[in-house]
Formats: structure tokens, sequence, C-alpha cells
């Protein structure tokens, strides 16, 4: 086979929901409601109504077994036209920005010509879950065909089976919450709470700034009924967030709170992604364009903090290019927590973490801080899982295009001790 030279890879633009925080605006909708939203609000904002996308893939964290392939019966509600397949995957809070990596990656090689990356997750739907002895006692008596037999499906039944498995996103491998991880987290690297209060308050300003500008007038598109994120605060103040109590370690020694933590959030983002030929064909703007990608994994059950992969994602990704860190004009690195991002930074900065976590010869240095989440981010917008990677791309590619030229970084950490990265360029 003749060796085939590999194409740019054009962000047209996305869109995303308003995002809202657990069990408020949306505690009425699905998955299935939220990516249909997000995906009719791009078909609507790009013209797409009756084309053929020659693949949407998508997925969801949280979901439910009626889930099955979320992102295809998604597409079905949609204008798009039906042969336009739906692809479900999932890796955690990397999973839209992963999704566009893969159909960036088929774009580049020339599988397919254009595809939409999308995310959904709504906590307020979460399944509720049975113990696993009334869960058999319940298949039995569906499956029985008399009376009797489905009376004798609960045989010495007590009502403490009764009682569900409370819904919780806990790392199986450790039984601990992301927050609790970030707490140990925030101890190992010395994160003073006033840095991440600080980091927190930044993001509500800048996220405040970025509306009250109409700069992301164009990016949310209305649902239900809600026209704008409800978790924003844009009158929160450093001595607010400084009152609030530790959430995850209620000691003294505690440092994570709600103020400096992501809230539970419900919604949903699609980006779209095309070769520029089909952009032009279709007259629709090139806003960037994604030209690398990364993710990477560490033994966090053995000691590394479960939320520092970003470390790892990025430096392979930017020695693969021959870039430094400081070769960019926009960082968007997602907040999970406002420590979990100071981590990163610090670590970076560290010449021992660098050389013995990321084999380099020595620390990769510091970032310009205000270059960091310039129009803020998930401590700000809120942070529905599997969205977060979409909202990103979308509203780096609209900073690109408005500076009409330059470079950007995006770092997400996901469960799992996973973390994906990617770099985008200003069209």
């Amino acid at each position: 086979m003749a060796e085939q030279s590999l194409r740019r890879v054009a962000v047209i633009g996305g869109v995303r929901t308003p995002f809202a925080r657990a069990y408020t605006s949306y505690q009425e909708l699905t998955n299935l409601d939220l990516m249909t939203a997000a995906l009719n609000g791009l078909v609507e904002r790009y013209n797409l109504a009756g084309k053929h996308i020659d693949e949407v893939v998508g997925g969801a964290v949280v979901t439910h077994a009626k889930d099955f392939n979320l992102t295809r019966e998604a597409v079905i509600g949609t204008k798009l036209a039906p042969t336009t397949p739906g692809v479900t995957m999932m890796q955690a809070c990397g999973t839209s920005l992963q999704a566009a990596l893969g159909i960036a990656a088929k774009i580049a090689t020339g599988q397919i010509e254009c595809g939409i990356a999308c995310g959904s997750d709504t906590i307020s739907d979460s399944a509720v879950v049975f113990k696993r002895r009334f869960a058999q006692r319940l298949i039995k008596a569906n499956r029985s065909k008399t009376l009797g037999e489905k009376l004798s499906a609960f045989k010495g039944f007590h009502f403490g089976e009764l009682l569900p498995e409370a819904p919780n996103i806990n790392e199986p491998r450790t039984g601990l919450s992301m927050g609790e991880h970030c707490e140990l987290m925030a101890k190992e690297w010395q994160i003073p709470r006033e840095a991440q209060d600080e980091l927190a308050y930044r993001s509500h300003k800048n996220g405040a700034a970025a509306l009250a500008s109409g700069f992301l007038d164009d990016l949310i598109e209305p649902c239900a009924g809600v026209f704008t994120d409800n978790n924003l605060r844009a009158d929160t103040s450093l001595e607010k967030l400084a009152a609030l109590r530790p959430v995850f370690d209620r000691s003294e020694s505690g440092t994570l709170t709600a103020g400096n933590s992501t809230a539970l959030t419900d919604g949903a983002s699609a980006v779209l992604l095309g070769s520029e030929a089909w952009a032009r064909a279709n007259d629709l703007p090139i806003l960037a364009y994604l030209t690398a990608g990364q993710h990477a994994g560490i033994n966090f059950v053995e000691g590394a903090g479960l939320l520092m992969a970003p470390t790892r994602a990025v430096s392979t990704l930017l020695q693969r290019l021959g870039l430094q860190l400081q070769d960019f004009d926009f960082y968007e690195i997602h907040e999970a927590f406002a420590a979990q991002v100071l981590c990163t930074l610090k670590a970076w900065e560290s010449d021992d973490y660098c050389k013995k976590q990321l084999g380099r010869d020595r620390a990769m240095g510091p970032i310009d801080r205000d270059k960091l989440n310039q129009k803020g981010s998930s401590l700000a917008f809120g942070h529905p899982f599997a969205a977060t990677g979409g909202r990103i791309i979308a509203l780096l590619a609209k900073m690109l295009s408005e500076a009409g030229q330059g470079r950007g970084l995006i770092s997400i950490c996901t469960a799992g001790g996973m973390g994906v990265a990617a770099v985008m360029e200003a069209a």
C-alpha cells in the first residue's frame, strides 16, 4: 500500500446544553434526552438536517441498562440522516475528548470525512440497584409462569432486601471516591486550602466574565427551558469560599470543599469535526484544527495519585511533538478539583517527579497562569462527566478562532488512574 499523508482535522464547532447541578433543572431528563438535545442543537447550528454524518461517537458514565447504545438512539432522535451510525464508548471524564480523538484519527487517514463527538451525563437519573438477592427474586418471579411459582420466588424474603445499593462513583480498586483520592494528593503535594480557593474563585470570575461578554452565547443551546448554567457563581468571593467546610476529610487537615471541588452535574455536549474539503464543500467554518492527542494510565493503586495521569499524557504527547510545556497560548486543564490542577502544575515543576515518574531529564517547568482556563472551567460551569471534553474542545476552538493564531493544550483527568490530552491550533 502506498504511503498516505495525514489530512488536517478541522474543528467546525460545538454546542452544549446549559449545565445544571444534579437534582435541579434536569431531574426529569435522561442521558438520551440530554444527548439528543445537544446533537439537535449542533444540527440546528450548522444546518445538518437531513445530512449523513460518517460517524457519531459518544457515551455517558452514569448509565442504565437501557443505555445499551445510547449514541445511536440519540442519533435516531435527531434530524440527521438515519443512515448516520452511532457508537457508544466510555472513558470516564475523558469520554467526549477520546471520542473526538478517535474520529480525528479516521478523518486524518481518510477513512471518513466527518464525525461528531458527544457525551452526556445525568446524576439525577442514576440507576437504583437493589441488593443482588432481591434482584434475583424479581428475575425468577418474572420468568415464572404460574402464581405459585411467582410466590415461591419470595420464600424467605425479609424487608432488608429492599434497601437499594446507594449509587456511587467510587474507585472499585480502592473503595475511595475521587474527592478522597484528591484529598490524599493535596496532602502529598502540600497544596494549601487558600491556593485551592483562589483557583476556584478565578474559575467563577472568568466564567462569569465570559457569560457577561456574550462569549458563551453560541456555545450553549437551551434545553428543557434552561438557558444558562446554574452552577456559575458571579458573586462568589474568597471570603465565601473560605467559610465552607471540608467535605472529604472533615478533620482540621482537610482542604477540599464544595467550593473548590466540582459539583455533581447534568448536561451534554457535541462537537462537529471534518476534513477541510468536507467543511468547505458544506460551507461550514473551520475554527481550529485538532492536531494531536494522547492518553495514559498510572498505577494509582500502589501509590501514584489517582488523578495524576494527565502529567504523563501531556509529557508523552509533547515529547512526541517536540514541544515544550511553555509552547502554548491557552491551557485548558479540566478542574475536577482545584487541588488536582495545582498538583498537576506542581508535578510538572518538580525535577524529582519528572525524572522518576515521567522519565525526563529535568522538570517540565511552570506555565503562565494567566493563560490557564481564561474563560472559566469545570469548577465554574460544572462537570457532567462524559460531556466535559466536548465543552472544552468547543470553547478552545472559539478562543483560537477569535485570536486568529496560537496553540492550545487540553488536559483531562479520569477515573481509573487515566488522563487524556490533546493539542489544538488556530486555523
